[in-house]
């Protein structure tokens, strides 16, 4: 299963509500002498929401970002400059589940509990816990911003075909090559569509992939790749 990288948590948010802050105070300026008091306590309450908001919103971040360093760890002997550490894949899985579910705990109806939620799913189907793990994807497929949707969209597709749903996955990616998003491309979602219905339908697989084979990157290697994978027919 895809994954998000800590890199792509990273924001400006922080500092656009500190430039909006001092925009107020540039285009307010005659009505803050004016009014006095009562117009400095108001933007004081602004201003002290605004710097909340921003630091519950880096809170959020920083235990997003350490859960999904858990997961990222290595497993094996200690290596060194690695924060994190584990013996097994299973004592690893258990540290980033106990530390996701804590961001969901916290920060119940955020965007990061629902990234954690995706990333529950993404563990779960790597234990081959498809059922523990469609659930978790179907939250953040309903629940969740258009593009963290997508992935779990692209999940749940996967899910499907390795339960042998193959008209239920090619349903799913079809609609993410309709509606493709910055996480989930169309040309993806065409290569996710093909690898599942190469089998069973593989001139429609080719019809799709011909197109991508000659695509710069990963994308038109994949393509070649499955190209030469496809039965005759």
């Amino acid at each position: 299963m895809a994954r998000i990288t800590r890199k792509e948590l990273k924001s400006d948010k922080f500092a656009l509500e500190v430039e909006h802050t001092v925009t107020f105070f540039e285009e307010h300026q005659k009505e803050l002498i004016r009014y006095g008091g009562a117009a400095i306590a108001l933007v004081v309450l602004i201003v002290g929401y605004n710097f909340y908001s921003n630091s519950q919103h880096a809170k959020r971040e920083d235990a997003l970002a350490r859960a999904i360093q858990l997961q990222e760890a290595p497993v094996g002997p200690p290596t060194p400059g690695q924060n994190f550490n584990f013996p097994t894949q299973d004592s690893k899985d258990q540290a980033a589940l106990k530390a996701f579910a804590d961001v969901q705990s916290k920060f119940p109806g955020s965007e990061e509990a629902e990234i954690a939620e995706y990333y529950i799913g993404c563990i779960k189907a790597d234990e081959g816990k498809l059922q523990e793990a469609q659930k978790s994807f179907s939250e953040v497929s309903a629940r969740g911003s258009k593009n963290y949707a997508s992935l779990a969209k692209l999940s749940l597709a996967q899910i499907s075909f390795a339960e042998g749903r193959n008209d239920q996955g090619e349903s799913i990616l079809r609609d993410l090559m309709n509606s493709p998003t910055i996480f989930v491309s169309k040309e993806q979602a065409g290569i996710a569509l093909a690898r599942g219905i190469m089998k069973a339908k593989p001139v429609e697989a080719r019809r799709l992939l011909d197109p991508l084979r000659s695509i710069q990157g990963p994308v038109g290697q994949e393509a070649l790749q499955l190209i030469a994978e496809l039965p005759p027919g």
